[in-house]
């Protein structure tokens, strides 16, 4: 991601932030807080305040001195940053456990993205619904994402079909693939955007770090 100054890329460790300060300002926007200072926001967030004034001076600052952030403001500063109000439009392809979890979860609609619709290739679970989302079998992808306007996939099918359903996203125009396949999916030079999550990896740094407290 750039700023408006097209030599300065913003450090990934700066992107890996902004959702973080994306859910403590609707927080406190929930609240009804209007106004906080950087010290009070780090004391919330664990992260000291002069290195949320340098996160937030790589957009603009957004703050005034004495003053503090106005929080609706910059909580709707980080929400364009982010891309909330985009509008973005997401299919889930796989309709396993997992696929069926996230179809259950807020997150979606609370980041602005409109979940539309599941895929898989079962004969037990294609043409069924779950909630409110029909599950389509996955012949029929290439026909809805033009029809749709799909931007977003998610992958959540086995991950022997991960990079083949990848390369088919991408040639299909989409935009953005949320890979949770436990494969490492990337795309050189294209206009695709791949996030690859591992959960697994989450659980071996909490072991990793229960197991280092108990050799203290």
């Amino acid at each position: 991601m750039e700023t408006k100054n097209s030599n300065y890329r913003i450090s990934s460790a700066v992107i890996k932030r902004l959702p973080r300060y994306f859910r403590y300002l609707r927080e406190l926007l929930e609240g009804g807080r209007m106004r906080i200072s950087s010290g009070e926001l780090s004391k919330m967030m664990n992260v000291t305040a002069s290195q949320i004034r340098q996160d937030l001076n790589c957009f603009g600052g957004f703050g005034q001195q004495g003053y503090g952030y106005n929080v609706k403001y910059l909580y709707g500063k980080i929400s364009e940053i982010l891309g909330v109000e985009q509008g973005y439009k997401a299919v889930i392809i796989g309709a396993g456990h997992l696929g069926l979890a996230l179809v259950g979860s807020p997150m979606f609609a609370k980041r602005g993205v409109t979940l539309s619709a599941l895929f898989d290739n079962s004969t037990e679970l294609v043409g069924g619904e779950y909630g409110n989302l029909h599950i389509y079998d996955i012949s029929e992808l290439e026909a809805y994402i033009k029809e749709n306007g799909i931007n977003i996939a998610v992958l959540t099918l086995p991950r022997a079909y991960a990079k083949e359903m990848a390369e088919r996203l991408k040639n299909l125009g989409v935009k953005g693939i949320w890979n949770f396949t436990n494969i490492e999916l990337n795309f050189e030079d294209s206009d695709t955007v791949v996030q690859n999550v591992h959960i697994g990896d989450s659980l071996m740094q909490l072991t990793y770090r229960m197991n280092s407290n108990e050799e203290k």
